[in-house]
């Protein structure tokens, strides 16, 4: 696995550990809705089990890209290999959706796709 797939792989996971506690647990507090582009903590408690969710998705899927580098570290390239690059395709696909959802969320997006993009590039290529 190349090194700048491992860099990659631990900056998206630093983003995803960023935003995990954000979505999970601060979400109702105005000062990070409006990180969220609510604009308003209106809608906080019909959505902060959704919120709480999604937040733990961005949790396991650091989880797993340390997991990956943790493995090839310790001699499993393949399992290293494979657990990278299906992350980082699933972030990559993430990072579209939400981008396609509501553009005005483009930074968000781009912070979600683009390690995973750099990731596929260097691990396909």
């Amino acid at each position: 696995m190349h090194i700048v797939s491992q860099v990659f792989a631990l900056i998206a996971a630093a983003v995803h550990l960023f935003v995990w506690p954000l979505e999970s647990f601060l979400y109702g507090r105005r000062a990070w809705v409006r990180e969220f582009l609510t604009g308003s903590t209106a809608d906080a408690p019909e959505v902060r089990l959704w919120r709480f969710n999604v937040g733990f998705y961005n949790l396991f899927l650091a989880c797993g890209m340390i997991a990956g580098v943790v493995a090839l570290h310790l001699g499993h390239e393949t399992v290293a290999r494979t657990l990278v690059v299906y992350v980082a395709a699933f972030m990559t696909g993430g990072g579209i959706m939400l981008l396609v959802s509501d553009p005005r969320l483009w930074r968000g997006s781009l912070g979600q796709a683009v390690p995973g993009v750099v990731i596929l590039v260097a691990e396909l290529a």
